[in-house]
């Protein structure tokens, strides 16, 4: 919470000096994973969309905020087989995100930027997906489920991003950045017989994204 409110305070200081405020609205790519306690993950495939603010403090520096919905996470996958058995489960963490990056933007060149800064993220859902197939002496099995994994996540993440931005025109652009996770999302586990369990699992993202600049 200190940590977000630094930002803020940080964030109405460059307000304040502001030469000029663009606004604009942007949507893209996730290649996310994650590491840490985990194994054999793999990539997950998903969506950000979201607004933002451009604050000029000079002709080659601006403060970015931004806001945005963010889908994130890993997939696993498991296979055994034997002469008369196969079976194979692919598992997805599915980890939704509600993102607020608060990133530094230096003009290198007139159309191209770099961009650096943290990311406080705010979990809105987490899901783990499950589907499995088994084959054993010619008889098949299937089945899938989604449970929500909510409870065994942390509420807040905290990030830091690097990326770079190219304008196509005054008002369109693309952008790429990657979104390291700095904290552990996962909460610490207690079984029943009071044994704790602290895990550290944190996210990773690339992102691609096009803009509007209004």
């Amino acid at each position: 919470m200190k940590k977000i409110l630094l930002s803020a305070v940080f964030l109405f200081s460059a307000l304040s000096y502001a030469q000029d405020v663009k606004f604009g609205a942007k949507v893209g790519l996730n290649i996310s994973n994650l590491s840490g306690d985990v194994e054999d993950t793999k990539s997950l495939i998903g969506a950000h969309l979201g607004g933002f603010a451009e604050i000029s403090i000079s002709e080659k520096f601006a403060i970015q905020p931004e806001l945005l919905f963010s889908m994130q996470g890993a997939k696993s996958e498991y296979s055994e087989s034997d002469v008369d058995y196969s079976y194979s489960e692919e598992s997805k963490t599915k980890l939704n995100y509600l993102n607020v990056p608060i990133l530094a933007k230096y003009y290198v060149a007139e159309k191209f930027a770099l961009l650096a800064g943290p990311q406080f993220g705010i979990l809105m859902s987490a899901k783990e997906d499950f589907e499995f197939s088994e084959n054993d002496n010619g008889i098949t099995d299937s089945g899938s489920e989604s449970i929500d994994a909510k409870e065994f996540y942390k509420s807040l993440a905290l990030s830091f991003n690097l990326g770079a931005s190219y304008s196509i025109t005054e008002n369109f652009f693309i952008d790429a950045r990657y979104n390291l996770g700095l904290s552990s999302i996962a909460k610490d586990y207690t079984d029943e017989f009071g044994n704790s369990t602290s895990l550290k699992i944190n996210n990773n993202v690339f992102q691609f994204s096009v803009g509007y600049k209004f």
